[in-house]
């Protein structure tokens, strides 16, 4: 057998950086993958969703990264949606540069991802659902409005425990938004953050509900890193129709 044979049976492989207290992204992931695609998880200190503790994960992220790398995976992902954003823009791109740089391999920052995500849609004008609480919603904002998205409409669930996060459901995520953001006028997206929100469910009822496109966290980071590694994935939602860089 060749090298090239090899690399042809193995199939997919798909490396994600995720807080070691995050029971979420993975099993996403792997609800959505194509079967010949699978998922290699690293893990990184993080108890609870405050701005020192992202902080001090995102130290530990190049060298998570690079084992990663002996896996011969095909593009590497940082699943945080706050600690990819924590230091506000130009970090998500400097963050992926360095875990790419650290695992010879293409690489994502779900922070990045979501805005690529939404210049993929040509969504301007959003509204927001999170579970995190309020100085790091606002930091989520202004993240988001110095990228040039308008938010209109930001609501945070006040929690800071990363294993409470991840007991939401996707029916917890739908009651959110469409009781407290959904119904601002003329958005052209909604964004369910954080990696630890159990979301992608919920999507497609959404998008039915509000005649609006809807990303989540973890979907955002799917379709990114896949467009990245060179796989096709069909994703729930509108975004999953959108081209993959």
């Amino acid at each position: 057998m060749t090298d090239a044979d090899a690399d042809a049976d193995r199939g997919g492989r798909l490396g994600l950086i995720v807080p070691s207290s995050n029971a979420t992204a993975e099993p996403e992931f792997r609800a959505f993958c194509p079967e010949s695609v699978t998922v290699h998880g690293a893990r990184i200190a993080l108890e609870s969703v405050t701005v020192d503790e992202l902080d001090a994960m995102s130290d530990d992220a190049a060298r998570a990264a690079e084992l990663l790398g002996h896996a011969d995976v095909d593009a590497v992902a940082y699943a945080c949606t706050t600690g990819s954003l924590i230091h506000g823009p130009g970090f998500d791109a400097e963050l992926e540069d360095r875990l790419a740089e650290a695992a010879g391999v293409p690489a994502v920052a779900t922070a990045r991802s979501v805005v690529r995500a939404l210049e993929a849609l040509e969504a301007d004008r959003i509204a927001v659902a999170t579970p995190y609480t309020a100085d790091l919603d606002e930091r989520e904002r202004d993240f988001l409005e110095a990228t040039g998205v308008e938010v209109a409409a930001i609501d945070g669930r006040g929690i800071a425990a990363n294993t409470a996060i991840g007991e939401l459901t996707p029916e917890d995520a739908s009651g959110q938004v469409l009781e407290r953001v959904g119904s601002v006028d003329d958005l052209d997206a909604v964004f369910v953050s954080c990696t630890n929100y159990c979301s992608l469910a919920a999507i497609e009822g959404l998008e039915a509900e509000l005649g609006v496109p809807v990303i989540t966290s973890n979907g955002a980071t799917l379709w990114d890193i896949c467009g990245a590694a060179g796989f096709v994935v069909d994703g729930p939602g509108t975004l999953f129709e959108s081209e993959q860089r």
